[in-house]
């Protein structure tokens, strides 16, 4: 028998199965959109292309004002399954969003959007996530649904710049308040950031990075606090050494990238290495320049301390947790840093109170970890963390917003300035001149204790919200009769 007519066994795959397109269902699992409106029959080529155009536009403008990529590829399946795309493929990465659609076994439509700069506007994202909520429920058509994403595009940012800038000084004065610093000290520290910002514009014509401009906002913060601190020494104004630490830890809790930081982690939880290790970059680099700008401003200031024959009180005698502050001063701080982080983030009026009490809910659980329990730090903010994304979520979806939108404004309260600064100090300070490596391997000790709160604060919100995901259906639902 030739080979010709000896009968062929079916060719079996060794291994896993091939690589196909994921069923749109299962992108908008842990989604507010997994119980979307699928169409059945597929669309036409010229629906297809207007449906694809749309859901591109919608996740290019996520991505530009601060969503991570879970949150842009569910928003843009659900606009996809609830069009009659049924055979869709998307990619993201850290500055691009690509989305092919299938027309039919021959013909297919791709469509690809590059986003160079981001801008944090949640109050574009609430607007985003009622647009798809609308669309997917079949409350608004596409061709209205193409109309509201262009009026969300061209509307203006929901608070006025000096209203940011404000906000931004408030919140390191709040952080300041929680951590122990006096009225006079957090009202030095309002002075102290508004000086930073002013600088901050003047260098804004030169477009530079982020890096360099966080150096020397951080360079500049630190020796602002330091000048203050001599005017202090010297007897002037009510302020010490412990004052000094107070208004350099607001300012870097003011310029840490924590929303960054949470991005970079869900993205690489939930599948996006690729763009998660971009994002985790971008957060080292920035926060590289934080720490170079507070160190070589520290080496400066303490060597003209010793030469005008000061004294700092070294910040290792301070308690890294919120014990400095009465419970009272930790309450309102929290509840200002959380008011004042939603500005920032450019986040709608009606949000703000809700971030507001959800910073104040994550302050106390913390407060009662350290200071009843005696949990350690990095334990007690993942726990304060995982309770803020659980009910953050909850929240967020009866308001109508997505979880970011007050989950990330509400968590500024728990990063580590203080932690910051004392590693910092332990590097450039007076005992590394006496003690030396000892002083400088608890230096980084304790900058590698800062990053793990930092870590914790963004996996103990991405486990919160998914541990929240079940409850999404019923919350939408209400929302939706609510909305009728």
């Amino acid at each position: 028998m030739s080979d010709a007519d000896r009968p062929r066994r079916p060719w079996r795959l060794q291994g896993g199965p091939p690589t196909e397109p994921m069923p749109l269902v299962d992108l908008l699992r842990r989604t507010p959109y997994r119980n979307a409106r699928v169409a059945i029959e597929g669309a036409e080529e010229a629906r297809v292309r207007e449906a694809l155009d749309l859901a591109v536009r919608l996740g290019e403008l996520m991505l530009r004002s601060g969503a991570g990529a879970p949150q842009v590829e569910g928003s843009v399946a659900a606009v996809c399954a609830a069009a009659g795309l049924n055979s869709v493929e998307i990619d993201i990465t850290l500055q691009s969003l690509l989305v092919h659609a299938h027309v039919d076994a021959v013909h297919a439509v791709t469509e690809l959007r590059v986003v160079r700069s981001t801008r944090h506007d949640y109050a574009r994202l609430v607007a985003v996530h009622e647009l798809v909520d609308a669309f997917v429920s079949g409350h608004i058509e596409l061709p209205e649904a193409v109309e509201q994403l262009r009026d969300i595009k061209r509307a203006r940012r929901t608070w006025p710049d000096w209203a940011v800038t404000s906000a931004t000084a408030g919140l390191a004065a709040a952080v300041a308040v929680m951590i122990g610093a006096s009225l006079f000290t957090a009202g030095v520290t309002v002075l102290v950031v508004l000086a930073v910002s002013a600088v901050s514009r003047v260098m804004k014509p030169l477009h530079l990075p982020d890096f360099y401009s966080n150096a020397i906002s951080a360079f500049v913060a630190t020796a602002l606090a330091w000048a203050v601190y001599a005017m202090g020494a010297q007897g002037w104004i009510p302020l010490g050494g412990n004052d000094f630490a107070f208004i350099v830890a607001g300012g870097i809790v003011a310029l840490l990238p924590g929303r960054t930081m949470a991005s970079a982690v869900e993205d690489v939880i939930s599948g996006y290495a690729v763009t998660g290790a971009g994002r985790l970059l971008a957060v080292l680099v920035s926060l590289t320049g934080i720490i170079i700008g507070v160190a070589v401003a520290l080496g400066l200031t303490i060597r003209l301390t010793e030469a005008l024959s000061f004294t700092f009180v070294s910040p290792t005698v301070l308690d890294l947790r919120t014990t400095q502050a009465e419970w009272w001063a930790s309450i309102i701080g929290a509840f200002v840093v959380g008011a004042c982080g939603s500005v920032t983030m450019q986040t709608l009026h009606r949000l703000v109170l809700p971030t507001a009490t959800l910073a104040v809910a994550a302050g106390s659980v913390y407060a009662v970890l350290t200071r009843v329990v005696d949990v350690g730090a990095v334990t007690s903010t993942g726990l304060a963390a995982l309770a803020l994304g659980l009910v953050g979520r909850l929240v967020a979806l009866r308001l109508g917003a997505p979880a970011m939108a007050v989950v990330v404004p509400a968590s500024f309260g728990l990063l580590p300035g203080l932690t910051i600064f004392r590693g910092l100090y332990e590097l450039v300070g007076q005992e590394a001149a006496t003690i030396g490596p000892l002083s400088s391997q608890a230096g980084f000790v304790t900058l590698l204790g800062a990053a793990g709160v930092l870590l914790a604060i963004a996996t103990g919100t991405t486990l919160g919200e998914i541990i929240a995901s079940p409850w999404d259906r019923r919350l939408t639902r209400a929302r939706r009769r609510a909305r009728v």
